[in-house]
C-alpha cells in the first residue's frame, strides 16, 4: 500500500487547465481515468489528509504508484478522450457498466445480395440494420412471423439458401408464402430487396402511409368482386396491427428519445434506458455496475452517456431501430457541467440534442416508469449478487484454510498438458479472480524444448517459462535482483484467448507507453496444476529454480480429487459438499478445456494439410482459387500449366510452381471401406481417413 505523498506532483507541476489524468499502479497498469476542467484543483483534492477522502478513493490512491496527466483545449475534449482511455485501459477504479445479459436485436442484412431478417446479439456489424434491443428473442421471431405474411423476406441460412437453389426447391417458408424465394428465382435480387427495404421501413416507424395502400387495395379488390384477394389484405392488416401492438404508443407526439434511469445504493447501481422512436418503445437494455469510485447520480448518468453513444454516429431515425443518436436525451439528473457532454452527443449526432430532465406530463410519467424498471432490475441483481458473492468468499476461505494459505487466494492460475499420443503437445494456463474466470488472460503454450510424451517435463517447461517472464518485468523495475529470471524466451507464448501476442516487443509484460499488461504482468497466489504428486513436484521445482518462494503451489488429481501439495506424502482430502472443492474443479475443469480445444484446433490444422500447402509463394485465398476452378486435387493435378494459367491471380511462373510441386509430391495412398471392400480414393487434398478422432489418446 503506497503513501499518497510518495507520488504526488511538486506545486506548481500541474497546469490550471482542461485536462485528463491516469492513476498507475506499481506495476505501471492504469487504475483510474478522470477529466478535470482545472487539473491542479482537481488532482490536489486526491492528495489531502487521507481521513477526509471517501473510503473508494482512499484506496485507490493508496493502491497508485504515480499518477500524469494530458492537458486539452476544450472540455469537450476531455470528454472525449476520457471514454477513450477508459475503454483502452479498462481501469480497476472506474464505473464500468456491463450488460446484465446480451440483448438480441432484430437485424436485416442490407449487405448481402439477398437480405436476411434474423436475430442478432453482439456488436454490430456494417451494412446491417437493427431494430431493438428486444428483452427476449421469442419477442422478435414474434414480430418476424406476424410481418412475414406481408413482407415475406428471407429468414434462412445461407446453408440453406445454397442448399434450396442447387436442388431447385424452396424450403418451407416458400411453399407457405412465408419467403418469396430468391433462391430458385421467384423474385428477382432487386425486388427482393426493395421488400427488404419496405419491412427496413415498417420496422423503423413508417406505418401510417402502407397501411392507409393496404387498406385502399382491400376496398378495391372488395370493388372488384376480387373476395379472396381481399380476405387475404384484410388478414395482412390485422397482422400489421397485431405487430404494432406490440410496440404501444407511449409519447403521443411522435417524439424520438431515449429515456435513462439510475437505482443505486452504496455498492452498486443499475442504468435502464428505454429507446422511444415514433412515440412507441422500439428498444429497452439495462447495465449494472460496482460503485468503485465515489460518484453520485449526476457522475453514474454522465458514464452511461458515454458508454451508450460512445461508439454511435448520425441521427436515430436514419440508423434503424435504436441506433444512432435521438434529438432527447432525458435523465434524472444532469452531469456538472452538462455543457460538455451536450455539445459532445450533438457533435456525434451532427446537429443539436436535447439533453434535460424531464418535469411534466407524459415524458415524466415514462420517466417513472422507466425508474421501476431500474429499482426492480437493481433488486433482482442484488439477490443474485449477494448468494454468488457469499459463496464464492466462502470458496476462498476453505481453500486458504485447507492449503493452510496465509490469505485467500484471490488470483488462481492452474496448467494442463494435452497431447495426441505424444504429438503436438501443448499446455493451457486458465486465470480466475475473486473466483470468477478472467478470459482475459488466459495463455496457451506449445511445448518446444523436446518431443514426446512427458506430462512431468512438459509442466516443467511452462512454468519456467510463465514465471521467467514475470521476473524479467521485475528485474526491469529493479524489484528483482536476482540472476534467476535469464533472457525471454522468443516465441514462448503461441496465442492467448482473444488475440495472438507477441513475444518480441520490448518492455516486458507491460508497455510502459500504454501501461496495458502484455503476457504475465501480475503473480498469483495460488498456482494449481491438472496432476497428482510428480506434476506438483515439477511445478515446485521450476518456481525454486527461479528463486520463487511466495507463490502456493498444489494439484488436483482426476481419480479421487484428491489436492495435492509439494512434499506430503499424503494428500489433502476435501469433503464432497466442499465449495473450496467445487471451485477447484472448475479450474481445473476450464485449463482441461482450454487445453483440449488448443490441441484440437492444431492437430485439424495439421490433418487438413494438403499438396498445395508445401507450394511455395501459394497464399490461402489462390489455394481455394485452384481448388473451386478444377473441383479436386486429382484433377488440378492432370491439368497443363496453361489450363492452371486460365485460374484468376494465377500466373504462368506460379504454375510452373504448382505443377512441379505436385509432380513431385507422390498422391496419397487410397483407403479401402472395410464394410464393402470399395477403394475410396483422396480426391479432395485431404488424406484419407484424416478425420480426426475424438479423445482417443487425449493425454491430461
Amino acid at each position: 500500500m503506497a503513501d499518497p505523498s510518495s507520488y504526488r506532483p511538486k506545486p506548481g507541476q500541474i497546469p490550471d487547465s482542461p485536462g485528463v489524468y491516469k492513476f498507475r499502479d506499481e506495476h505501471r497498469r492504469v487504475i483510474y481515468v478522470g477529466k478535470a476542467k482545472s487539473l491542479r484543483q482537481r488532482l490536489s483534492s486526491y492528495f489531502q489528509d487521507i481521513t477526509n477522502l471517501h473510503q473508494r478513493t482512499a484506496t485507490m490512491v493508496t493502491t497508485a504508484a504515480s499518477v500524469e496527466w494530458t492537458v486539452v483545449s476544450t472540455e469537450v475534449e476531455a470528454l472525449q478522450l476520457e471514454y477513450s482511455w477508459i475503454k483502452e485501459f479498462d481501469p480497476r477504479f472506474n464505473v464500468k457498466y456491463r450488460d446484465d445479459k446480451s440483448y438480441p436485436s432484430l437485424a436485416v442484412t442490407m449487405n448481402e445480395e439477398f437480405p436476411r431478417v434474423q436475430v442478432m446479439r453482439g456488436p454490430k456489424r456494417k451494412g446491417v440494420r437493427y431494430f431493438g434491443p428486444y428483452a427476449h428473442a421469442w419477442a422478435i421471431r414474434e414480430t418476424v412471423d406476424l410481418l412475414l405474411r406481408v413482407f415475406p423476406v428471407r429468414t434462412c441460412s445461407a446453408g440453406v439458401f445454397k442448399r434450396s437453389a442447387q436442388i431447385g426447391r424452396p424450403c418451407l417458408l416458400g411453399y407457405i408464402g412465408k419467403c418469396s424465394a430468391p433462391c430458385v428465382g421467384r423474385i428477382s435480387a432487386d425486388d427482393h430487396r426493395e421488400l427488404a427495404e419496405e419491412f427496413c421501413d415498417f420496422m423503423a416507424g413508417h406505418t401510417g402511409t402502407y397501411l392507409r395502400r393496404l387498406e385502399q387495395r382491400m376496398k378495391d379488390a372488395a370493388s372488384a368482386m376480387e373476395y379472396e384477394q381481399a380476405a387475404r389484405l384484410r388478414d395482412d392488416l390485422e397482422a400489421l396491427r397485431r405487430a404494432m401492438e406490440k410496440n404501444a404508443v407511449v409519447l403521443a407526439d411522435a417524439t424520438d428519445a431515449d429515456l435513462i434511469a439510475v437505482a443505486e445504493d452504496e455498492l452498486e447501481a443499475a442504468v435502464q434506458i428505454f429507446h422511444v422512436r415514433g412515440g412507441r418503445v422500439r428498444g429497452q437494455r439495462g447495465w449494472v455496475t460496482d460503485k468503485v469510485e465515489a460518484v453520485d447520480t449526476a457522475g453514474l448518468v454522465e458514464h452511461a452517456l458515454q458508454q451508450l453513444y460512445g461508439d454511435e454516429s448520425g441521427d436515430a431515425e436514419h440508423s434503424g431501430g435504436s441506433g444512432g443518436v435521438p434529438k432527447e436525451v432525458l435523465v434524472p439528473a444532469l452531469p456538472t457541467p452538462a455543457e460538455p457532454i451536450a455539445q459532445w452527443l450533438s457533435d456525434r449526432r451532427g446537429s443539436h440534442v436535447s439533453l434535460r430532465v424531464p418535469q411534466r406530463g407524459d415524458k415524466k410519467d415514462l420517466m417513472a416508469t422507466v425508474q421501476r424498471n431500474a429499482q426492480q432490475a437493481l433488486a433482482l441483481h442484488k439477490t443474485k449478487r449477494a448468494s454468488d458473492l457469499t459463496t464464492r468468499s466462502r470458496a476462498l476461505e476453505e481453500i486458504a484454510a485447507a492449503l493452510d494459505l496465509d490469505t485467500a487466494p484471490l488470483r488462481i492460475e492452474c496448467y494442463d498438458i494435452s497431447h495426441l499420443q505424444g504429438d503436438d503437445v501443448v499446455a493451457s494456463m486458465v486465470v480466475f479472480e475473486d473466483g470468477l474466470a478472467r478470459k482475459s488472460e488466459y495463455r496457451r503454450f506449445q511445448i518446444k524444448s523436446f518431443a514426446g510424451q512427458d506430462d512431468v517435463r512438459s509442466m516443467h517447461e511452462v512454468i519456467s517459462r510463465r514465471f521467467r517472464r514475470y521476473l524479467l518485468e521485475k528485474q526491469k523495475t529493479g524489484e528483482w535482483d536476482g540472476e534467476a529470471a535469464g533472457p525471454a524466451e522468443s516465441g514462448e507464448v503461441t496465442a492467448t484467448a482473444d488475440a495472438a501476442d507477441r513475444d518480441d516487443l520490448p518492455g516486458g509484460p507491460i508497455d510502459p507507453d500504454t501501461g496495458r499488461p502484455r503476457k504475465f504482468a501480475y503473480p498469483p497466489q495460488l498456482v494449481v496444476v491438472d496432476g497428482g504428486r510428480p506434476q506438483v513436484a515439477a511445478a515446485q521445482k521450476a518456481l525454486a529454480e527461479l528463486g520463487i518462494d511466495d507463490v502456493a503451489v498444489c494439484g488436483l488429481a482426476k481419480r479421487l480429487e484428491e489436492v495435492w501439495l509439494p512434499g506430503d506424502d499424503d494428500p489433502v482430502i476435501l469433503p464432497r459438499s466442499s465449495e473450496g472443492l467445487y471451485l477447484l474443479q472448475r479450474v481445473r475443469d476450464e485449463a482441461h478445456r482450454f487445453a483440449i480445444s488448443y490441441q484440437r484446433s492444431k492437430r485439424s490444422k495439421s490433418m487438413k494439410a494438403g499438396a498445395l500447402d508445401s507450394v511455395p509463394g501459394l497464399g490461402e485465398t489462390r489455394r481455394q482459387a485452384l481448388l473451386k476452378h478444377f473441383g479436386s486435387l486429382k484433377r488440378l493435378r492432370s491439368a497443363t500449366i496453361e489450363e492452371i494459367c486460365e485460374v484468376p491471380g494465377i500466373g504462368r511462373r506460379t504454375a510452373e510452381t504448382v505443377a512441379a510441386t505436385l509432380a513431385a509430391a507422390a498422391p496419397a495412398a487410397p483407403s479401402v471401406n472395410t464394410a464393402t471392400g470399395e477403394i475410396i480414393e483422396a480426391d479432395d487434398g485431404v488424406p484419407p481417413g484424416a478425420e480426426p478422432s475424438d479423445h482417443r489418446g487425449q493425454s491430461t
